[in-house]
């Protein structure tokens, strides 16, 4: 049997500085549910070497809106780099649960830009 903690999230992420054109390790997410009573947290993660968290949450989510918040002004400032953004916070919608979801960030010190990833 597999070990569980080795299954990959039903939401990854993954984040490029590019201003440096590498990824950016060290920056705390927290993934987070739209439920009846408000935002629920239902994982969180810190970015490896490589820029990725592949267990941000649960291996499967139910359709729904859920949001990921990144704190890239601590990623900056550990760097000595004075951004504008304190944090990203990233609003999306599971509507087919069969479907990984990846929620990609771009950062600069003065711009963010995300997309769906795949």
């Amino acid at each position: 049997m597999a070990d569980a903690s080795a299954e990959r999230s039903h939401i990854t992420t993954h984040i490029l500085d590019t201003g440096t054109g590498r990824p950016s390790s060290g920056v705390k997410a927290t993934l987070e549910a739209k439920t009846a009573s408000g935002w629920q947290e239902i994982g969180s993660g810190i970015t490896d070497a490589d820029g990725r968290i592949k267990n941000l949450g649960p291996t499967q989510v139910e359709a729904g809106h859920y949001r990921v918040s990144f704190e890239i002004g601590d990623y900056f400032g550990k760097q000595g780099t004075e951004s504008f953004f304190p944090g990203v916070t990233i609003d999306f919608y599971v509507n087919n649960i069969d479907e990984h979801y990846h929620v990609p960030l771009l950062i600069s010190p003065f711009a963010y830009s995300t997309y769906r990833g795949s």
